[in-house]
C-alpha cells in the first residue's frame, strides 16, 4: 500500500471509531436539553421575546440520569451583567417530577400552571419579580445575548416551597443535583 492509501485507511477507522463511541454515548443516554424553537447557539425567534408575544418557548429533554426525582429549569441572561450589574432571570421552573420530559410552549405563567395531563409544576419569580417566563429582552445596543437554559435532573421529589428566586433555588438544590444539561440560544434587539 502506498501512503496515501495508508491515509485514508487511518482517517476511516478514526472516524468509525468516532461513530461507535458516539453511538455509544447515545445509547447510554447522554442527559440533553432541546427546543423546537431554535437550534443550540441559534437566534430565539421573535415570537418568543419581548418584540414579539412573548410566549414561553417549549422545551424538551432525555436521559436524565437514574435516580431522578424532579427536575428545576432556570433561563437567564448572563450578557446583561455589565448592563443592570447582575445576571438577568428570565424563567424559573421547579418541582417537575422525573416522569415529565417537555414544557410546552404557551405554558401558563401562573406561579403553579399545569402542563397536559393534569400535573402542576412551580414557577419561581424573575428578576421582573414575577412568577412565569419573560422572554429576551435586551437593551438596544447592546449586542446579542446569550440565553443559557440550564435544566437540572435532582434527586429529591418535587417538593420545593412556592415563590422561590433562581438564587434560592439554587440553595434549596444543593447537594441534590444528579446532572444538568445546558441550552443556549441568542437574541439581539432591532
Amino acid at each position: 500500500m502506498n501512503f496515501i492509501t495508508r491515509a485514508i485507511l487511518v482517517i476511516v477507522l478514526i472516524a468509525m471509531a468516532c461513530v461507535i463511541t458516539s453511538n455509544r454515548a447515545t445509547s447510554q443516554g447522554a442527559f440533553t436539553l432541546t427546543s423546537a424553537a431554535f437550534v443550540p447557539d441559534g437566534a430565539i425567534p421573535k415570537k418568543y421575546t419581548c418584540q414579539g408575544s412573548n410566549t414561553p418557548l417549549p422545551l424538551a429533554w432525555r436521559g436524565a440520569p437514574a435516580g431522578t426525582q424532579s427536575f428545576a429549569l432556570v433561563m437567564d441572561d448572563p450578557d446583561a451583567r455589565p448592563v443592570v450589574g447582575y445576571t438577568w432571570v428570565h424563567w424559573v421552573v421547579y418541582n417537575i417530577p422525573a416522569g415529565v420530559n417537555a414544557i410546552p410552549e404557551k405554558l401558563s405563567r401562573a406561579a403553579a400552571p399545569k402542563l397536559p395531563g393534569g400535573v402542576v409544576v412551580t414557577q419561581g419569580l424573575t428578576s421582573w419579580n414575577r412568577p412565569g417566563y419573560g422572554g429576551p429582552c435586551p437593551p438596544k445596543g447592546t449586542g446579542v445575548h446569550h440565553y443559557q437554559f440550564t435544566l437540572y435532573a435532582l434527586s429529591s421529589g418535587p417538593d420545593f416551597p412556592a415563590g422561590l428566586t433562581k438564587d434560592r433555588l439554587v440553595q434549596a438544590m444543593q447537594g441534590k443535583v444528579l446532572a444538568e444539561a445546558k441550552l443556549t440560544g441568542t437574541y439581539t434587539k432591532d
